[in-house]
């Protein structure tokens, strides 16, 4: 049933051992349990008997014999399956762990582009769902499967070696059972795949639903805002259908057929022909009335664990496929961060994965202590060179150095150190106001955070929280779109970086704070190499150098009055925009 390479098995590759011992252990614990059973039918034919056979005293002795041997393997069989389940256990709780830090860690070192192009109700499914669904599997299914196949084995053993004869047909509806599970399962592992693709579709529908909740129901008055959400839940009630109509009768067939009472009545009826044939006498086919009905609740129970497996395979294949996601390449020996900060992209080309979108043939210099500006349409290719720049990921093509060395020989600790970015879509931990600004340089003081924050134009609101700056987000502090930024600005200048993305960075901004925050950025950005992706032409009037994109390619390059006499597409444009667009400009 598996595969040499079976995902689950690879998963399970580092406790494998101990899961085989917690197996066997939970299998001889079953094994012992049953001694009980035999033992009373011993009993039972012991007192039958004709008193010929053996006299009182000593028939006294074998009772007690008997009964002493019912508790001790009682007491034994129940030590070894309390065994068994604690090292499964113990195994789970090493491979979760292991797991879980292993992932995070995997997720640290993987391009942040990666993390834009796949749905956070993704990686939640991949860190939480799917380990909870190994979590059944190594903690409980492994020793569930060695009691009911210990149980199974033993009792088929047992009978066998009572009578073969017999024990042939009364384990006859078992044997069908057991072949038609290995047929249903092959089925249903073919159906598998589209089934958990729909429940991904839904995990990332959730996360998309309630991130966007407010926005969805103020653009469609609160009527249907889960339109997404409800297309992923209906596609996988029509899969359940297609998956589970053709299993759900022949399902009921085979359970009938090992229903402890199809079973009592199937061995009732094979021992009433022995019997009235003198093929066995009524205390031989004891045992089997006892035991044979008893075998159908391991082989129930088999059935759900095989069951199980399917959502176990499927977990750990999205595991291995996320541990497998090539990670950001690292040099074996990083360069020193350069003295100067020229950025140059030299013929870099990027594509995003399933689509022809991304950047084409990109030469581009952002001399130190400038201001480059880059407009154009959305899906021009703007934010993909401000992606690039930050090591979101790497150029399929070219390079992108800093003092003409290449990204990829910088350290990715140095490189974000060096780096800064204010965007508009802006990240706060949960923790204090402190820590937020203070995220890029712990061990700032003080003193240093607060000069950030007035530079920044937040300290006043900061101290309006209730506890100021230990006021904590998310519970103490509740800050809108706008102050968030600001937030995320004074993070910025407290780090000072030489080189500087800022991103739609004042798009939140009232009117009445975007003068002072555009100020604060005229501070951060003296001396350093600055690059501005901007929607809004006006703000753009005073950069020294504008980059026009479109279609991922270049249109233009050029002052703000260059580009204007060129009377290219950043004519065009600024012709379109409106008066109240063109006032103001960018702070440099």
């Amino acid at each position: 049933m598996f595969a040499i390479r079976h995902p689950v098995l690879v998963v399970l590759q580092p406790i494998r051992g101990r899961l085989l011992l917690a197996a066997w252990l939970a299998a001889a614990g079953a094994m012992c349990s049953l001694v009980p059973l035999v033992a009373i039918a011993d009993m039972v034919q012991l007192l039958l008997a004709d008193s010929m056979v053996a006299a009182p005293a000593q028939k006294q002795q074998v009772l007690q014999a008997l009964l002493l041997q019912c508790a001790g393997f009682a007491v034994l069989g129940a030590g070894l399956l309390y065994a068994g389940e604690w090292l499964a256990h113990q195994a789970d709780n090493a491979l979760c762990h292991q797991l879980r830090l292993g992932l995070v860690a995997h997720l640290v070192q993987l391009p942040l582009g990666w993390f834009g192009q796949h749905a956070s109700g993704e990686v939640k499914q991949a860190v939480q769902d799917d380990i909870a669904a190994l979590h059944h599997l190594s903690a409980h299914t492994c020793t569930a499967l060695g009691r009911a196949g210990g149980s199974l084995l033993a009792a088929a053993a047992y009978l066998l070696w009572q009578d073969w004869r017999l024990a042939l047909p009364v384990l006859l509806p078992f044997a069908g059972f057991l072949l038609f599970l290995v047929i249903a399962m092959r089925s249903s592992q073919r159906n598998m795949p589209a089934l958990f693709g729909y429940l991904t579709a839904i995990n990332r529908a959730t996360a998309e639903f309630v991130r966007g909740v407010p926005v969805l129901r103020a653009c469609v008055g609160g009527q249907q805002p889960y339109l997404a959400y409800r297309g992923a839940v209906n596609g996988f009630a029509d899969a359940f259908l297609e998956f589970a109509r053709p299993l759900v009768a022949s399902m009921a067939q085979a359970h009938a057929l090992v229903s402890p009472l199809t079973v009592l009545g199937w061995t009732l009826l094979l021992a009433t022909l022995y019997v009235t044939q003198g093929w066995a006498s009524p205390l031989q086919v004891l045992p089997f009335v006892l035991l044979a009905p008893g075998m159908s609740a391991p082989v129930l129970l088999l059935h759900a664990l095989l069951h199980n497996l399917g959502p176990a395979t499927a977990a750990a294949g999205r595991l291995l496929a996320l541990q497998q996601t090539a990670t950001l390449p690292q040099a074996a020996s990083p360069q020193p961060w350069p003295a100067d900060a020229a950025v140059q992209f030299r013929q870099v080309s990027y594509c995003y994965e399933g689509s022809g979108q991304g950047v084409h043939e990109i030469d581009l210099t952002l001399a130190p202590g400038t201001v480059t500006a880059v407009v154009g349409a959305s899906g021009s290719g703007k934010s993909t060179l401000a992606r690039l720049l930050l090591r979101f990921f790497d150029p399929d093509s070219g390079c992108v150095t800093i003092g003409a060395v290449d990204l990829k020989q910088l350290a990715s600790q140095q490189l974000y150190r060096h780096i800064g970015l204010v965007s508009q879509d802006v990240q706060l931990i949960h923790g204090s106001v402190r820590d937020n600004i203070a995220l890029g340089w712990p061990g700032a003081s003080m003193a240093d955070i607060e000069a950030a924050a007035r530079a920044a134009n937040i300290h006043q609101r900061i101290l309006a929280l209730p506890g100021g700056y230990e006021a904590v987000i998310g519970e103490d502090a509740r800050l809108s779109v706008g102050e968030q930024q600001r937030l995320s600005i004074a993070r910025a200048l407290l780090l000072n970086p030489p080189v500087l993305v800022l991103d739609e960075a004042t798009s939140a901004s009232d009117v009445l704070n975007e003068v002072a925050i555009q100020t604060a950025l005229s501070r951060l950005a003296q001396g350093k190499t600055v690059l501005v992706i901007t929607h809004r032409l006006a703000s753009v009037v005073h950069a020294d150098q504008v980059v026009v994109m479109a279609n991922g390619r270049v249109q233009g390059c050029g002052s703000h009055q260059q580009l204007l006499a060129q009377g290219g597409l950043y004519a065009r444009l600024w012709a379109l925009a409106g008066a109240a667009e063109r006032k103001g400009g960018l702070p440099c």
